[in-house]
C-alpha cells in the first residue's frame, strides 16, 4: 500500500501512524510505504493568504492520488478545502488528538504573564485575532515554517502559538508552557483531526477497506459540523474563524466564532443538535452568526 503525504516532520509522523495502524489491521499481510510529495505550501513560505491559503498543502498530494501514484493520502484535516474534490472520497477520519492551541513561551511564561508589548509569533489570522482580543498590547508577528523552525523562534520572540496535536504527534509536547482553553482561543475547524482519502472508484481496494476501519464516528461527526460551519460562512482555512464540536452520546454541541483581525469585533455562538445532523448543526450556527452580522468581519 502506498500512502502519499507531505514531507514535513509532522506530516511524516502522522502518515506513519496511519501506515502502522493499517499494517496492524491487515494482520501483517500487507505493508504500507510512504511517498513524500512537495506542495506549494511547503516550498513557498510567504503568508498563506498571499499564496492562496486554502488547498496549498493539499493539491499536489491529491494529484498523486488521482494519478495512481499512491493508494491513499493523509492530510491534517484543517488544511482541506471544505468543497468536495472530484474523484476523491474521504474514507476515514481517525480518532482526534487534542484540538486546542498552545503557547510555547520563553521562561515558562503564559498568555497572562507575558510582559507588556511581548512579541508573539503565528501565521494564523484566527490565532492572531484571538490573542489580540485578550491582550491588545501584544505585538503579533507573522510566522511560518515547520514545527522545529517555529519552536526555534522562541527567544527571538517571546512566544509562539502552535497546535497541541502537532506538538504531541511530533514528540515536542515538553515545549508547551500553556494549553489555551477554547474560551480563550477557539481552535480551527477540524484541528487535531486527520483525513485519509482514496480514489472514489477504488473503495473496494484492500487499502481503502483497511483504511475505512480506522474511521472514528464521533470524530467524523465533530469535524463534519465544524467544517459545515466554516463552509456556510464561505471562509477558508486562513480566515479568522474558529469552531469546536463535542459529542455526548447522541448529542452534538458546536461552538463557533468569527472575529475581526484586530480582535475588536467578534460574533460567537453555540448550538446543540443530533449527531446524525452534524452538518445541519454547523450550517444553522453559521447562519445565526451571519444574521447577527458576522459577514462584516469575514469581508475584512
Amino acid at each position: 500500500m502506498r500512502i502519499g503525504t507531505r514531507a514535513s516532520l509532522l506530516a511524516r509522523t502522522q502518515s506513519q501512524m496511519v501506515a502502522d495502524a493499517l499494517a496492524v489491521a491487515a494482520g501483517g499481510t500487507e505493508r504500507a510505504e510512504l511517498e513524500f510529495i512537495s506542495t506549494e505550501g511547503d516550498v513557498n513560505l510567504a503568508p498563506l493568504e498571499r499564496i492562496g491559503g486554502t488547498g496549498v498543502f493539499v493539491s499536489a498530494v491529491r494529484d498523486a492520488l488521482l494519478d495512481g501514484r499512491v493508494d491513499l493520502v493523509v492530510h491534517s484535516m484543517k488544511d482541506l478545502p471544505t468543497a468536495p474534490a472530484d474523484g476523491i472520497t474521504l474514507v476515514a477520519v481517525p480518532q482526534r488528538e487534542d484540538p486546542r492551541d498552545v503557547l510555547v513561551a520563553r521562561d515558562g511564561l503564559t498568555l497572562a504573564t507575558l510582559p507588556q508589548g511581548a512579541r508573539v509569533g503565528t501565521g494564523s489570522a484566527r490565532r492572531a485575532a484571538q490573542l489580540l482580543a485578550v491582550r491588545p498590547d501584544l505585538q503579533v508577528s507573522g510566522l511560518r515554517g515547520n514545527i522545529d523552525t517555529r519552536l526555534g523562534k522562541v527567544g527571538e520572540l517571546d512566544a509562539v502559538v502552535l497546535a497541541a496535536a502537532g506538538l504531541a504527534r511530533a514528540g515536542r509536547g515538553e515545549h508547551v508552557t500553556e494549553f489555551l482553553d477554547p474560551t480563550v482561543m477557539l481552535p480551527a475547524a477540524a484541528q487535531g483531526a486527520l483525513a485519509i482519502e482514496c480514489r472514489a472508484d477504488d473503495l473496494d481496494s484492500v487499502a481503502a477497506r483497511l483504511a475505512a476501519g480506522l474511521d472514528d464516528a464521533a470524530t467524523r461527526a465533530r469535524t463534519v459540523a465544524e467544517r459545515a460551519f466554516l463552509a456556510r460562512l464561505e471562509a477558508g482555512c486562513t480566515a479568522p474563524v474558529g469552531a469546536l464540536a463535542e459529542v455526548h452520546g447522541d448529542e452534538l454541541v458546536l461552538q463557533g466564532l468569527a472575529i475581526s483581525r484586530d480582535g475588536a469585533v467578534r460574533f460567537a455562538g453555540q448550538l446543540t443538535g443530533g449527531v446524525d445532523d452534524a452538518a445541519g448543526v454547523g450550517v444553522r450556527l453559521a447562519e445565526r452568526l451571519l444574521d447577527d452580522g458576522a459577514g462584516v468581519v469575514l469581508a475584512g
